[in-house]
Parts: C-alpha cells; sequence; structure tokens
C-alpha cells in the first residue's frame, strides 16, 4: 500500500483512488497533496489543446512527449504542464507519461532557466510519482536529488515547497530512501522545518518520518539533533493532523536515542502538553506515538519523569486510551498508568492477584486518585458511544 493517510497540502487537490504498483510500507506517507495545485497552463501562440481521452489518445502522448523532448523553452514548458495536468488523477497517464522522466529532470538541471520553467517541471515529476513506484524511482535514478536539493535551499518559498513535496513523495519508496538520505539531503530538511513555510515544514518533516524508517537514516537524523523543531511544528499544528502523528513518530524515536532528548522534551516549554494533546485529540496511530513517547520517558527515570508529565493532566487521556485506543495502545497505557501511580510497586504480587501484564489495572486498587479518574472515562467513553 503506497499511502497510510494523506492530508492538506501545497496542492490541495487530491489524486482519486487507484491500484498502485508501489511497495511502500503502510507507514509512509506518498505526497499529502495527491497532486499540484491548480495553476493555469501556458498559453502561447503555439500551444494546442491536448486530450487523451479520445480515440487518438497514443497520438496526444507521442505529441506530449515529442514537445518535452524539444530544444524549444516553450514548447517544454506547455508539455510539462499538459503532463502535470493529465497525470494529476490518472493512474494510465503516469504509466504511459515515465519516458517523460528524464527530459523533466534536464528541465530542473537548466540553471538559466527561469522559475516557472523549474516549478512546471517538478509539479509534473510530482504527479508522475504519486501512487507510481516505478516512475518514484526512475526519477531519483536520472539525477532529480540534486536539483531539488538546491530548491529546498531556495529563498523562493513555491519552489522550496515543491521540493519538500518532491521529496516527500520519493521517499516513500523503499528503494530511494538510502539514496536520498547519503545524498545528504536529511540536515536540509531538518533547516526546512526549522525555518520553512508552513506548508514546507509539513512536508519535510512527513519526508523525515518516511526517511527515519531506515535504521542509518534514522542515525543521521538524531545526528541533526532536530528535536526542538519538531515540537515546535508539533505546537503549531493542529493535534488530529498527518502532521502531529509523524512529528511524534520522530519524537518517540528521539525518546530512544538517549538522555539528552528526553530532557530536551521535559525542559522545552509546553512540549510534554503538545505529546499529552496528540494523546487526547490524534489519529489512533499518532496516539500510540504520543503515549511510546511518554512511556519511554518515564520508563528511563521514573523519579525524574513521573511529575512533569502528571502535571499536564495525562491521566484522562489514559484512561481512555485503555479502552479505545489500538492494542499497542492499550497496553502501552496500562504500562505508563502502573509507573505513574502513587506506589512504585504494584499490589500485583499479591496472593491470588494476577500481574497488570495480564490485563489488570493494579493502580486502581492503590489510589482513589486513579480510580475516580478511571470511572468518569468509563462513563465518557459509554456515552460517547451510546450517542
Amino acid at each position: 500500500m503506497d499511502l497510510a493517510g494523506e492530508s492538506t497540502s501545497l496542492a490541495s487537490s487530491t489524486v482519486a483512488s487507484s491500484s498502485s504498483s508501489s511497495s511502500v510500507s503502510s507507514t509512509d506517507c506518498d505526497s499529502p497533496r495527491g497532486g499540484d495545485a491548480d495553476h493555469e497552463l501556458l498559453h502561447t501562440t503555439t500551444a494546442v489543446s491536448v486530450s487523451v481521452s479520445s480515440s487518438s489518445s497514443s497520438a496526444s502522448i507521442q505529441r506530449i512527449l515529442g514537445l518535452i523532448r524539444s530544444e524549444d523553452p516553450d514548447s517544454r514548458l506547455f508539455a510539462a504542464r499538459e503532463i502535470r495536468r493529465l497525470t494529476k488523477t490518472s493512474h494510465r497517464c503516469r504509466r504511459h507519461f515515465s519516458q517523460a522522466v528524464e527530459p523533466l529532470v534536464s528541465m530542473l538541471r537548466l540553471e538559466d532557466s527561469h522559475e516557472s520553467h523549474h516549478e512546471a517541471a517538478l509539479l509534473a515529476l510530482l504527479n508522475l510519482a504519486v501512487k507510481y513506484e516505478k516512475n518514484k524511482v526512475s526519477i531519483v535514478e536520472a539525477g532529480a536529488l540534486e536539483p531539488i536539493m538546491n530548491f529546498l535551499q531556495s529563498n523562493t518559498p513555491t519552489l522550496q515547497e515543491y521540493a519538500s513535496a518532491s521529496l516527500l513523495t520519493l521517499s516513500a519508496s523503499a528503494n530511494n530512501k538510502p539514496i536520498i538520505g547519503a545524498n545528504g539531503v536529511i540536515p536540509l530538511l531538518v533547516k526546512v522545518i526549522k525555518h520553512g513555510s508552513p506548508q514546507a515544514k509539513a512536508d519535510a518533516v512527513m519526508a523525515l518520518s518516511n526517511l527515519s524508517t531506515l535504521s542509518t537514516n534514522l542515525t543521521m537524523i538524531l545526528a541533526t539533533k532536530p528535536l526542538s523543531p519538531i515540537l515546535n511544528l508539533l505546537k503549531t499544528s493542529k493535534k488530529s493532523s498527518k502532521t502531529s502523528e509523524k512529528c511524534c513518530s520522530l519524537i518517540e524515536s528521539l525518546m530512544l536515542s538517549g538522555e539528552e532528548a528526553r530532557k530536551g522534551l521535559v525542559s522545552d516549554e509546553g512540549g510534554v502538553l503538545a505529546v499529552v494533546e496528540v494523546l487526547e485529540n490524534g489519529s489512533l496511530q499518532a496516539k500510540e506515538h504520543a503515549v511510546g513517547v511518554l512511556l519511554t520517558l518515564c520508563q528511563s527515570d521514573r523519579s525524574k519523569y513521573r511529575e512533569p508529565i502528571l502535571r499536564e493532566g495525562v491521566i484522562p487521556g489514559l484512561l481512555e486510551l485503555t479502552v479505545q485506543g489500538t492494542s499497542k495502545s492499550r497496553t502501552k497505557a496500562q504500562r505508563l498508568l502502573c509507573l505513574l501511580r502513587d506506589s512504585e510497586s504494584p499490589r500485583s504480587d499479591r496472593p491470588g492477584s494476577t500481574p497488570w501484564q495480564h490485563g489488570q489495572l493494579p493502580w486502581v486498587h492503590g489510589s482513589k486518585f486513579f480510580l475516580y479518574y478511571f470511572t468518569r472515562s468509563i462513563l465518557f467513553v459509554k456515552l460517547s458511544m451510546s450517542w
């Protein structure tokens, strides 16, 4: 499956669902824009309307392919915009226009070209790559990373956004992940998360999340010390968004990396609170990452991190998660609740009792505080389900 879930991006249009040849992990994001923005096509005296839905579709495709290989800049620009338009929602067109990848990458490499030519080529390549694994690989093999990295550092916001979107799409391919990481893209993505536009930041953090599933890439991500910019992005993002989910996924990985990152989360004003808010309001997958962050934190040093977690009012969200979360979330929530209870040693060691690992919640026996919130949470869940 190519895409676990798509969210809003610079190109707010969404690609229609179609069968995909991609082998991307279900945890990876393809382009959240699923296509590009609806900019107007170039109008020139030589431009003619092209349609691929008629009986002459084969001839039309060949004509566009001829134009994209042309020496005339205006013809190439027109062809790139036509490819972008036709591949926006058509899986079949993405397959037919695979031959356009190399000429489009060549357009990216032309340094003396106008920005509009670079933008048209980037958007065409973006649409060719969405939900089509073969094109993702071909684009990287054709040498697109170097110019895309240059655009990622551009002072032009639109070029930077298109470059971030392209890397998000290309990084969804397992074949591309080691190549992208080895080419030095990761520090540039972290820089975009720090200083880019809101849209570029969102796409960059999702691209980083895609890349982090490869251990060598995760090591490079950790070396850039990206916790602070990721937390800043999480604080300003809607907690139910895909962006927040990917932020929490990365933060969970960072918590496992060492004490420096754990101290950084707690010392960052509003950092723990932002994670708790995702635990309460995020998607099921985001909640799983959020409870994982807090559990790792508390397990590393209960005496140090128990109070900062409790201070942010995490108990109601955890109790609800034990009822409504995924299987992993429920287990993690129960473990965290055990660590957060007043007594450090659960009473499951008493004769005849069942350990919490077997499903009991021993904190109920030891604290009226927990029992109160547990009863209130269960009542809330039941009322919600009855509605």
